[in-house]
């Protein structure tokens, strides 16, 4: 960090040429005087850089936690999983017979425990080279800025697309070449193969919880801490060098904005896909050991991959962003394109890859499916997850009646506020869940579980546009933070701030889709949990199931109070120490004294590692301890008030 003491001054040099000075005395870089590029390059190169240290200084430190933690719990999978009699349906006693080995428990137990670590570290990989790669886009969106706000836009939404087309295909890739290996142990046996690959799935959404909930820990106390003392109490621009908790702040948009959002989409993107392949080899795919169709839900995501792939071209080749009215609109075309592309994808790989007719097997019936049956499965996911986003994007963006109403009623103070956010909350509910509602009914209806799997791997489908445009905003917020530290125009900040608020109201857009499909695999897997435990009906009149229910319905309230008395306590420790700056560094605020950074990054990093255990804790171990201690009957009441209760707490949030 000790780089950051020399950031946002001038050259003599720079000062003679005529920059204009900002409100505490450093000069300003004006783009159309052509000052020393040299300068401009350098100092946002060095904020970059400190960026970038602490992004990696933290993702380390809070990947060897996590690491212990998920070793810890894959002993635990390996025990409980080898404990089991039978764990796969064609598990026989050791010895040979036909020709072929035995499938005792513990073996299966022990590729069920791989294919989970392995979940796990694709992740991690895929969430830290996402966060590189943002640290390394932000400062050349900053410089690209100089030359209007079309370039800019490019390299930002180019560096976005790096990051969605790497999570997807190497989520993909892991998982396709996990499949062929395990095959060469289980042969013919596809249900033990998919239950085995299950585990990938949950890997990857276990990673997921630590780097989302770390994550937002982090940026969230750093913002809460820099924009109340900074923006609020002193009164300068967001952003400030002056401000100690500013780096801080930047940082955190990586590493949770970016890394953590990254794992929190590869989660539901690899639970979707084994949700799907479960379901599947259970079916006439895996008795008629129909290995293409069976990997139907792994052609989709292939092709989702090439769809998004010629989407981009859209945004950054065929058409060019000359104002910055055109942002939104060019990145909300991108989803669209994306959708009606992909719509096409699909029909083409239902026709090639299915048969005309098959079988799936639903809770001891059979239900015979078409391939354009299937097709309209995936369709209306996928379409389903477009509504989704673009009315969760109605009630955040400012361009609509719901934040204007919310804005407005700020005139009486903060406690109408409060009462008008509330209430939008609240009512954002309603049209997601009748959406998901007529997907399920939809779905399951044409092709049982196996069609809600599918479902909501199409509204996963083209998660690399929505990666691309999530990752963008993070990247353009520091851009414009770049931009002020270094001590560049107006003019530039008036750019990029451009960039970043297009990127705010579009990616809530992309967080619909996550939530969407993360309700539908959350009930393709439970579906496949009832159906593979034995039970038969899930009576809520049992005292069993009903107690369950109300418990499962109360884990969200329990995780979110965990995860925002973190967030408080450390934005109060954030708060304290950038007051206690201002208050005894001397001329802090004017320009001359030099802010502790590092001191503010402590903070963030020991409150996000400190505090992000307790609440995975209670989500990765609830199920083993209920399950284990009440039966089955019980832990099916549990995720099923879980599932209910968790969607509506995530839209209205």
């Amino acid at each position: 960090m000790a780089i950051l003491s020399a950031l946002v001054k001038l050259s003599p040099a720079a000062a003679a040429a005529g920059g204009s000075k900002n409100g505490y005395g450093d000069y300003l870089i004006e783009e159309e005087e052509g000052l020393n590029d040299h300068n401009v390059v350098v100092k946002c190169a060095e904020i970059q850089n400190a960026i970038s240290e602490g992004a990696t200084s933290f993702l380390f430190t809070e990947y060897q936690y996590v690491g212990i933690f998920m070793s810890i719990f894959a002993v635990v999978i390996f025990l409980f999983l080898g404990s089991v009699e039978g764990f796969s349906t064609k598990s026989q006693p050791c010895t040979y017979s036909e020709g072929k080995f035995c499938k005792p428990a513990l073996f299966t137990a022990l590729f069920s425990t791989a294919s989970f670590l392995l979940g796990a570290i694709t992740s991690l990989v895929s969430g830290f080279l996402g966060m590189k790669i943002a640290t390394y886009a932000n400062a050349r969106t900053t410089l690209e800025a100089r030359k209007g706000v079309g370039k800019a836009f490019i390299t930002a939404f180019r560096s976005g697309a790096v990051m969605g087309f790497l999570l997807a295909s190497s989520g993909l890739v892991v998982l396709y070449i996990t499949i062929n290996v395990f095959k060469l142990y289980y042969g013919d046996d596809w249900e033990g193969l998919f239950e085995s690959i299950t585990g990938y799935g949950l890997g990857g959404s276990s990673m997921a919880l630590f780097g989302r909930v770390g994550g937002g820990i982090y940026t969230k106390a750093a913002d809460v801490g820099a924009d109340l003392v900074g923006k609020v109490e002193r009164n300068i621009p967001e952003d400030d060098p002056r401000n100690p908790a500013v780096i801080a702040d930047n940082v955190g948009d990586n590493v949770g904005d970016i890394a953590g959002m990254g794992s929190d989409l590869f989660g539901s993107y690899a639970e979707s896909s084994c949700a799907a392949l479960v379901v599947a080899s259970i079916s006439s795919f895996g008795i008629n050991h129909d290995f293409t169709g069976m990997c139907y839900p792994l052609l989709v995501s292939s092709v989702g991959i090439i769809v998004c792939l010629i989407t981009t071209l859209f945004a950054t080749d065929f058409f060019e962003i000359k104002a910055v009215k055109e942002i939104e609109p060019a990145l909300k075309k991108q989803l669209i394109i994306s959708t009606a592309l992909m719509t096409v994808g699909i029909a083409i790989i239902s026709w090639l890859a299915l048969p005309a007719k098959f079988t799936i097997y639903n809770f001891g019936t059979q239900k015979e499916v078409s391939n354009w049956g299937l097709f309209f499965c995936v369709a209306i996911g996928l379409w389903a997850g477009l509504i989704i986003g673009f009315v969760t994007e109605y009630y955040t963006s400012n361009a609509y009646s719901p934040v204007q109403d919310v804005a407005d009623s700020c005139r009486t103070g903060a406690a109408t506020n409060v009462i008008f956010g509330l209430a939008l909350g609240y009512k954002s509910v309603i049209i997601p869940i009748f959406a998901i509602a007529v997907s399920i009914y939809v779905s399951f209806s044409i092709a049982a579980m196996y069609g809600i799997a599918v479902a909501a791997l199409g509204m996963l489908s083209t998660i690399a546009t929505g990666l691309a445009i999530d990752a963008y905003g993070p990247i353009s917020d520091n851009a414009g933070g770049i931009a002020e530290m270094a001590g560049m125009s107006h003019r530039i900040r008036e750019r990029t701030d451009a960039l970043d608020a297009a990127g705010n109201t579009t990616a809530a857009i992309g967080k619909g889709f996550a939530i969407g499909s993360a309700a539908l695999v959350s009930l393709a897997l439970f579906g496949a949990f009832v159906s593979r435990a034995g039970v038969q009906v899930v009576d809520v009149l049992s005292p069993k199931v009903f107690i369950g229910l109300i418990v499962g319905a109360m884990l969200p309230y329990w995780f979110s109070a965990m995860t925002m008395k973190s967030v408080g306590s450390a934005a109060l420790k954030m708060v304290e120490e950038v007051r206690r700056q201002f208050n005894t560094i001397p001329g802090l605020m004017e320009g001359t004294g030099k802010p502790d950074y590092a001191t503010c990054v402590k903070i963030s990093t020991d409150a996000s590692i400190k505090e992000m255990i307790p609440p995975g804790a209670l989500v990765m171990l609830t199920p083993l301890i209920v399950g284990t201690l009440f039966g089955v009957e019980t832990l099916s009441g549990v995720l099923a008030g879980a599932l209910v209760s968790g969607v509506q707490v995530r839209i209205t949030s």
